[in-house]
């Protein structure tokens, strides 16, 4: 039985040590850009609601650069996990999960934005517990703390960004200003893990010429 626990957390920290390397902090931070830059397409670009079809080749390109370092740079170095049952399950409901909370968000948030009745402050308040549910569901199923700290900067963001755009003009809602210092936070977040990574696991090779006389 104690054998059994013992496999079951040590499992738990290579699960969660699979994100540690800085890489998911990275792709969370473009996402989050994308809110920063979107505003200044709304009324040139496909209008309001399809200008984020713009980022498609972005999103292709931030994919396949991550699936590249991953397998030939961070691969080499800490190795390539398999998990079993019980993780692959848990990702599929993480999966399945988000795909909901997408959904639904997408959807109120859209009818949220053209209901001319509702205040600047409600529609954030909305859009602010979406962004946190998002990132809560992710931290939690990756076994990731730190997205609840992400979640609840940009939930606190929008509030912040609200009040800009009522007493200091700010353009947007605020969106470009919050938004655009959360993905800076992220990424720079992502770099400072993959940089430690890099000095802390180097490749086997470099290591081993580097102990030669």
């Amino acid at each position: 039985m104690s054998q059994g626990i013992s496999l079951k957390q040590a499992e738990k920290r290579v699960f969660a040590a699979t994100f540690q390397d800085g890489l998911w902090d990275i792709f969370a931070g473009c996402c989050v850009l994308i809110f920063a830059v979107a505003p200044f397409l709304t009324s040139t670009v496909l209008g309001d609601f399809w200008s984020s079809v713009v980022f498609l080749p972005f999103w292709a390109a931030v994919c396949a650069a991550i699936w590249v370092i991953r397998k030939r740079v961070v691969a080499p170095r800490i190795g390539v996990v398999r998990f079993g049952p019980f993780r692959k399950a848990k990702l599929v409901r993480f999966t399945t999960i988000m795909l909901i909370v997408n959904v639904a968000g997408l959807i109120i948030g859209f009818l949220a934005a053209r209901s001319t009745g509702r205040s600047g402050w409600a529609v954030a308040t909305v859009f602010g517990l979406q962004v946190l549910t998002i990132f809560s569901v992710a931290a939690f199923f990756l076994d990731c703390p730190r997205f609840y700290l992400y979640g609840g900067t940009m939930a606190l963001g929008r509030l912040v960004g609200e009040w800009l755009y009522i007493h200091l003009g700010a353009r947007h809602h605020g969106f470009p200003i919050t938004f655009g210092v959360a993905a800076c936070i992220m990424i720079g977040v992502g770099l400072i893990k993959f940089a430690l990574l890099l000095r802390d696991h180097p490749l086997p090779d470099s290591h081993a010429s580097g102990a030669e006389p």
